[in-house]
């Protein structure tokens, strides 16, 4: 379960006398760092699941554009 807004906030604040204002800096940048190459690496994964399952199959035809009628 999620903490609410008042108890998160409560949270920040502890943090932040625990921590101080610099190490808390530091820790979210290298949670950001740390979330960027996770999802990386889940994009990467997916895409070469993707490319492995499609990989026996041909790439579906291209549909042809109808020529413009003729009117005369």
């Amino acid at each position: 379960m999620l903490p609410s807004g008042g108890e998160l906030l409560l949270i920040i604040l502890a943090a932040f006398l625990l921590f101080g204002g610099k190490k808390l800096r530091e820790f979210a940048r290298t949670a950001g760092k740390g979330m960027r190459k996770v999802q990386k690496a889940s994009r990467d994964f997916q895409r070469e699941f993707n490319m492995y399952l499609n990989e026996d199959e041909e790439p579906p035809p291209r549909a042809r554009p109808k020529p413009p009628e003729l009117e005369g």
